[in-house]
């Protein structure tokens, strides 16, 4: 993460600035979203809000801060929404409480449009190497869709 660009420094979300990536060749590249790290109960979870600038971030704050404000109740929705949905079946309450155990929520993703959750499989036994599942929540955190990124 690079000096040059400001950060924004948020009672809630921590300290979020101007994402970079450094390339094999040693070029820097400056990406239009701003990152941090959410200290969760028993992980670290990675924030994402796009914008190329604090202004524009600024705006998904609050936003950002309801879904972290009830991030409990969000994550059982969204994990019962993605075992549900890759079910041959209805799940059963045990099956569901399995999901909700074994998908950890890795990175919440801020956009103007939608917020996606992306989860890792730690088990391995509901999605292939390789495969994790993302929900997108609308601006009233309301499950929009349920998908399999690769």
């Amino acid at each position: 993460m690079g000096t040059q660009h400001p950060t924004i420094d948020d009672s809630e979300l921590g300290t979020l600035t101007r994402a970079e990536s450094t390339l094999d060749d040693g070029q820097t590249v400056t990406h239009d979203w701003f990152a941090g790290t959410l200290a969760s109960s028993d992980q670290e979870i990675e924030l994402v809000i796009d914008g190329s600038s604090s202004e524009q971030v600024e705006r998904l704050v609050p936003r950002t801060r309801a879904i972290v404000a009830e991030l409990d109740s969000i994550r059982r929705r969204a994990s019962d929404a993605i075992i549900t949905r890759f079910s041959d079946g209805e799940p059963t309450p045990a099956e569901l409480d399995d999901g909700f155990n074994d998908l950890v929520l890795d990175t919440i993703e801020a956009t103007v449009e939608t917020t996606v959750l992306h989860f890792t499989d730690s088990c391995g036994q509901h999605f292939p190497e390789g495969f994790w599942p993302a929900v997108q929540l609308d601006e009233t955190n309301s499950i929009l869709e349920v998908s399999v990124e690769s």
